[in-house]
């Protein structure tokens, strides 16, 4: 019952309001604020109410105008980095060694074979143009099916306004012709060797990738070439054509225990073909350094078989390495460093682990689960990197638009690589994909990079190796533990040496932490409003507490504005006063009293009842209320 009691009152207070008008409110704010220059308005004279209305005025601008600025900076999320160096136990990085050449060219030569003769006649198309010396009488014919789908061709630009393309396999007169004339251009240097890409074969959409080294254009054609051969091979014989870990890792020693090949895990990489792991930490713990220096690294000899290489796919030769985390996949194209073949290459070692925030202060992951491209490289078990999520996003854009995938990428399932007989003009998509901004910008907008991240800075020296006094002995012995051979079998052209360990036992990380907190933001709204009004947290509350009273004064006028429309409504409505109550029981009483003819009895004419007739039930004559205004009327 008291509750009840209590919400009543509660409702009155409510509908009475705060008992002020709004001038009134306002006096009574400024009189009693704590905020300084609101008093001095209402208590001074006239001319310095005007001065103290003007500075009050010009000051809370000042604020406002402060905290504008604070607020934006809080919401800008600016970081700063700090640097601080530790010591202790660290893991050794994962380390990835590869060929430089993916595979043996005695195991390949049988698929190249069309390729090879190819292009050896092409080089000496270019090289010795004239008619005699052409190679269009080379016995078995050329394959010219083949070099059509991709050709190289020579762009004559005597007449840079008309530049004139002539082709290489031209075989009437005319066209030889035109092969002198191309001789005599390459002594000059006024022409300039291209890849043809069309969008199908006999097609004039076409585009021409123009080199300015007819090396570079070659090794182009042929990577091209090569690749749409290659992608139809399967993965398992590509892995037998490729490097084996026993022949290639002749020797290893980590810290002060003899290691082997078995160490090693083998992954199949499109780039370089089989390349071995060494520590990736996929099926063991990864492997702790306890001591910086040499002597606790990890120390390979490899054997790089430079005598095979495939001599128009890989120009470069030595070994190509690279350090990263542990389960995360090696893109050695982007990070990773050559060794250089009769060569000792040390790598001292420094390590760098940076910790961004993440979101709203950067906009980078985690694991990559926020990501919108789907990782391809996931199918290796590995973390998530920037670098995984750009190719991705290359490749799932290639077979969106070019219907097929590139053999440098993972593929999802249901999906075949590209090659020249099912996807003719998929050299020509690739080129216009691999050079559209506006691609490439999606998939840098898209991927994001790693919140937590450890980076290997490098320090690189090199000496030859094995010197001269002693390769006889270390070759011997070499050779004869892998081929078990008295005869020498390695040479100065296929042997590395690597070592690589921690240059310093500490390491250094890179931190972000937030620039503004809210603790910083609230101190520095506080200071502003303290400084240029004199104010603090309470004369917040108490312009709040005006605010409220504001507002209440207003919904009290605007309801009482309603209810006065509605009685307006009403009474243009019903213009006449309404009826009494004695005036309707006496209109309702004269209904009864009517001639025959439908006329009223005067009162005083009617006729009293008969004997025996029961009396009149007055209760029938009980005035009912009339709803004479409406549902809409306020009757008190």
């Amino acid at each position: 019952m008291n509750l009840k009691k209590y919400f009543i009152r509660a409702l009155h207070r409510l509908q009475k309001g705060p008992g002020y008008t709004y001038k009134e409110l306002l006096v009574w704010y400024c009189d009693n604020t704590n905020t300084h220059g609101p008093k001095r308005i209402i208590k001074e004279g006239p001319k310095k109410k005007l001065i103290w209305f003007f500075l009050t005025l010009l000051f809370a601008s000042l604020v406002f105008w402060q905290w504008g600025i604070l607020i934006n900076t809080y919401l800008s999320y600016n970081v700063t980095s700090s640097l601080s160096i530790g010591f202790k136990t660290m893991k050794f990085p994962a380390v990835t060694v590869c060929n430089a050449n993916p595979f043996k060219y005695s195991e390949v030569k049988h698929l190249l074979k069309e390729l090879d003769r190819l292009i050896e006649a092409a080089l000496e198309r270019i090289l010795q143009p004239t008619p005699g010396n052409s190679s269009e009488n080379i016995s078995p014919p050329l394959n010219l099916e083949l070099w059509h789908q991709i050709p190289l061709v020579l762009i004559d630009e005597h007449d840079k306004d008309n530049p004139v393309i002539l082709d290489i396999f031209e075989s009437n007169q005319g066209a030889a012709g035109n092969q002198s004339t191309a001789g005599n251009q390459t002594k000059e240097k006024k022409y300039k060797l291209a890849v043809k890409l069309c969008s199908h074969q006999g097609s004039d959409n076409c585009t021409y990738r123009n080199f300015t080294s007819a090396a570079q254009a070659v090794t182009e054609w042929y990577i091209l070439q090569s690749t749409s051969i290659l992608s139809k091979v399967p993965l398992q014989e590509r892995i037998r054509m490729g490097y084996q870990a026993e022949d290639m890792i002749l020797a290893c020693l980590y810290g002060a225990e003899p290691c082997n090949y078995k160490n090693f895990t083998q992954i199949y990489h499109p780039d370089h073909g089989n390349c071995y792991i060494f520590n990736w930490g996929m099926d063991e713990e990864a492997l702790n350094s306890s001591n910086p220096g040499a002597e606790f690294g990890l120390k390979l000899i490899l054997d790089i078989s430079q005598q095979d290489y495939i001599p128009y796919l890989s120009s470069a030769a030595g070994a190509r390495l690279m350090l990263h985390q542990q389960k995360s996949f090696p893109f050695l194209k982007d990070q990773g460093i050559y060794a250089m073949a009769g060569t000792e290459t040390s790598i001292g070692v420094l390590v760098d682990e940076l910790e961004r925030m993440g979101y709203p202060y950067s906009d980078c992951t985690m694991n990559g689960s926020d990501v919108p491209v789907k990782n391809l490289y996931s199918q290796y078990n590995t973390s998530y990197s920037i670098q995984a999520c750009l190719r991705s996003c290359f490749q799932n854009h290639m077979i969106e638009i070019c219907g097929c995938g590139h053999y440098m990428f993972p593929l999802p399932e249901g999906v075949n690589y590209c090659n020249n007989e099912d996807n003719p003009g998929w050299a020509y998509c690739y080129s216009s994909l691999r050079s559209s901004i506006r691609h490439r910008q999606i998939c840098i907008d898209s991927c994001k990079e790693t919140c937590n991240d450890t980076q290997y800075k490098m320090t690189i020296s090199m000496a030859d190796w094995p010197s001269e006094a002693s390769e006889d002995w270390i070759f011997h012995i070499l050779s004869y533990e892998r081929d078990m051979s008295t005869n020498v079998t390695l040479d100065r052209n296929g042997i590395i040496k690597l070592n690589i360990y921690f240059q310093e036992y500490n390491y250094r990380t890179i931190s972000e932490s937030a620039a503004t907190t809210i603790v910083w933001l609230l101190s520095s709204l506080g200071g502003q409003f303290g400084f240029w009004m004199g104010g603090s947290v309470l004369c917040l509350i108490e312009f709040g507490e005006i605010i409220i009273d504001s507002l209440w004064i207003t919904i009290i006028n605007v309801i009482g504005w309603c209810k006065g429309l509605k009685q307006k409504r009403a009474q243009a409505r019903y213009p006449d006063a309404p009826p009494t109550v004695s005036e309707l029981v006496e209109a309702h009483t004269n209904l009864g009293f009517q001639h025959e003819d439908g006329g009223a009895l005067p009162r005083d004419e009617a006729l009293p009842p008969e004997p025996g007739t029961p009396p009149p039930n007055y209760d029938s004559l009980r005035v009912q209320p009339l709803d004479v205004l409406g549902p809409d009327s306020d009757a008190e």
